[in-house]
């Protein structure tokens, strides 16, 4: 599964939706897409852009969020965190 894994950061999207559809079509059968902060609504958009344009016979698993604490320079801060994992039909 961590080969599987598509970080979302600051690209434009269709980079990621790129990065999703070729690992299904290098023979991947879940991929986990992943963001933090203000690129959760990137890696959504990734995801429904990825299910509704390119790819048949995959759905999504499961959609998990969750909230990480992170280092910065004025100290910890909570960051919001989302992993969507998609997978194949069978």
């Amino acid at each position: 599964m961590k080969d599987n894994t598509v970080f979302v950061g600051n690209k434009p999207v269709m980079n990621y939706v790129l990065a999703v559809v070729t690992q299904f079509n290098n023979g991947a059968e879940e991929v986990a897409i992943k963001a933090r902060g203000k690129a959760i609504s990137r890696a959504v958009d990734t995801a429904e852009i990825a299910l509704n344009r390119f790819l048949e016979n995959v759905s999504k698993k499961g959609i998990f969020t969750s909230t990480e604490m992170i280092d910065t320079d004025t100290g910890k801060t909570n960051v919001s965190s989302i992993e969507i994992v998609l997978t194949q039909l069978k």
